[in-house]
C-alpha cells in the first residue's frame, strides 16, 4: 500500500508538471489562430496554477492511480471561441491536437534529461523516466474522442452533428471513469505509453 501511495504521488506531481506545457499548447495556438479568448483568460502562461483543474489534476489521478486501474486526469480546458479560429472547426482540431503533440514533445525532452542525468542525479533520471512514460500516457489518453478529453474536438472538426456531440457530453466524464476502472483500457494506454518510453530511449541511448 505504501508503494501505491508513493506512486498516486508521484504521479499527481508530474501531472502538474505536464499540464501546463499541455494548456499553454492550446491556448498558444488557439491564439495564433487569431483567438484572443485564451490571452484575456491568462492562460497563454507557463504557470502552473492557471491550468489546474482540482478536480481533474489532483483528486480524480490520485484515486486512480492508487487504484491501480490506470490513470485519470486532466487541467483545466482553454477556452477558445470557434468564430475567432482561422479555418473555423478545423483550426479548433489544430487547438485540440496541440495539446497531445506537446507531451509527444516533453516525453522527448525528458528522455534527454533522463539520460544525461543518469550517472550524476540518479533520483532526477528516474523522475524523468517516469515523466517520459507519463506524457506519453496523456498524450494518448487525451486522443479518447470523449469530450471534455482533446480528442472529443476532433468529432466536431469531422462534422459530427451538435445534438451527438452534447448527448456524449452528458456521459463522457461518467463514461471515463468507468471505462478507466473497470475495463482494460488503462491498462492498454499503459502498455502503449510503455513502448512509446521504449522507443524514445532507444534513439537516445
Amino acid at each position: 500500500m505504501q508503494f501505491e501511495l508513493q506512486r498516486a504521488l508521484l504521479d499527481v506531481l508530474l501531472l502538474w508538471v505536464l499540464t501546463a506545457p499541455h494548456e499553454f499548447a492550446h491556448a498558444w495556438v488557439a491564439t495564433r489562430l487569431g483567438d484572443d479568448t485564451p490571452r484575456r483568460d491568462g492562460r497563454v502562461t507557463l504557470y502552473p496554477l492557471a491550468h489546474v483543474d482540482w478536480l481533474g489534476t489532483a483528486i480524480l489521478p490520485f484515486v486512480t492511480s492508487l487504484l491501480g486501474g490506470g490513470f485519470l486526469g486532466w487541467g483545466k480546458p482553454v477556452r477558445t471561441d470557434t468564430s475567432k479560429l482561422k479555418g473555423g472547426l478545423n483550426g479548433l482540431a489544430l487547438v485540440a491536437l496541440a495539446g497531445p503533440f506537446s507531451n509527444v514533445i516533453l516525453a522527448v525532452l525528458m528522455g534527454v534529461v533522463a539520460v544525461l542525468s543518469l550517472h550524476s542525479v540518479p533520483a532526477l533520471a528516474g523522475f524523468a523516466r517516469e515523466g517520459v512514460r507519463l506524457s506519453l500516457y496523456l498524450a494518448i489518453f487525451n486522443l479518447i474522442p470523449v469530450p471534455p478529453l482533446d480528442g472529443s474536438k476532433l468529432l466536431l472538426a469531422a462534422r459530427v452533428p451538435m445534438a451527438i456531440y452534447v448527448e456524449l457530453a452528458r456521459f463522457g466524464f461518467m463514461f471515463l471513469i468507468v471505462a478507466i476502472s473497470l475495463s482494460d483500457l488503462g491498462r492498454w494506454m499503459s502498455e502503449w505509453s510503455y513502448l512509446g518510453e521504449r522507443a524514445i530511449f532507444g534513439m537516445l541511448q
